[in-house]
């Protein structure tokens, strides 16, 4: 049976890109967040769980409740070594490679290691690069520190073929959630050329016609979140996953 990754891979090759949904269990009743689990799982190929930091909610309850809705393989993209869930298929093993803050870059992995191991939880390593987005983002707030500046692609070059020579399995370029624009469609092509793992794209996202452009230049996965928290159109859903797919 193939893992979540390997199925990552495989939905990048047969549609051209894949459309994932970014819930956080912290902004809204598990029940709701159930809710919008099982709409996203009619249109998205995965299903992200996770946020910068977590006080509503028991983070186990909230990925179980998310997972038993969702019908799409659901993933961990943990805000620190407390987001960690037996009930999900993956975890996102993210090194804050932009950064140089410690705990990013391997602190909080060895906290989260031996929970991941008693979980049985298949693991993707994953080089993970915040981009400057017009505002301070909660991710770049909590984690102190410094955004890529968005009119620098070889500084995004340099970390991402970092991440690779590690070892990591994706390359992901945050802009963050409520971030003012996106990545920079110049920064995704030139990471895109360069790398030859996938490039996941997150923060900033609110058009289908910006996710479209953005498969165009070289992303083979697109993550939206606010947006849909906020809208809760099952129509954006299918037109993001259109435009995702389509490009």
């Amino acid at each position: 049976m193939a893992g979540t990754y390997e199925k990552m891979l495989e939905v990048a090759k047969a549609k051209g890109a894949g459309y994932i949904v970014l819930l956080d269990p912290d902004k809204a009743p598990a029940a709701e967040v159930a809710e919008q689990a099982r709409i996203a799982g009619q249109h998205a190929d995965f299903i992200f769980v996770g946020g910068s930091i977590c006080v509503r909610h028991d983070f186990q309850e909230a990925v179980k409740a998310i997972k038993t809705k969702a019908g799409v393989p659901v993933v961990i993209f943990p805000g620190d070594a407390t987001q960690v869930s037996g009930q999900a298929d993956a975890l996102l093993f993210l090194s804050l490679v932009s950064s140089r803050n410690a705990d990013l870059l391997i602190g909080e992995h060895v906290k989260a290691a031996p929970a991941v191991k008693r979980h049985g939880l298949e693991v993707i390593p994953v080089a993970y690069m915040l981009v400057e987005s017009g505002r301070t983002t909660s991710v770049q707030f909590i984690s102190q520190s410094l955004a890529i500046p968005k009119d620098k692609p070889e500084i995004a070059i340099a970390h991402a073929l970092a991440g690779e020579y590690l070892g990591m399995k994706l390359v992901f370029l945050e802009a963050g959630s409520g971030a003012k624009e996106h990545v920079p469609l110049e920064m995704i092509e030139a990471v895109s050329c360069y790398v030859s793992v996938p490039v996941v794209v997150g923060g900033g996202i609110r058009h289908p016609e910006d996710a479209h452009e953005i498969v165009r230049r070289g992303a083979k996965f697109v993550v939206t979140g606010d947006v849909i928290e906020k809208s809760g159109s099952v129509a954006l859903l299918r037109d993001f996953a259109e435009a995702i797919h389509g490009a």
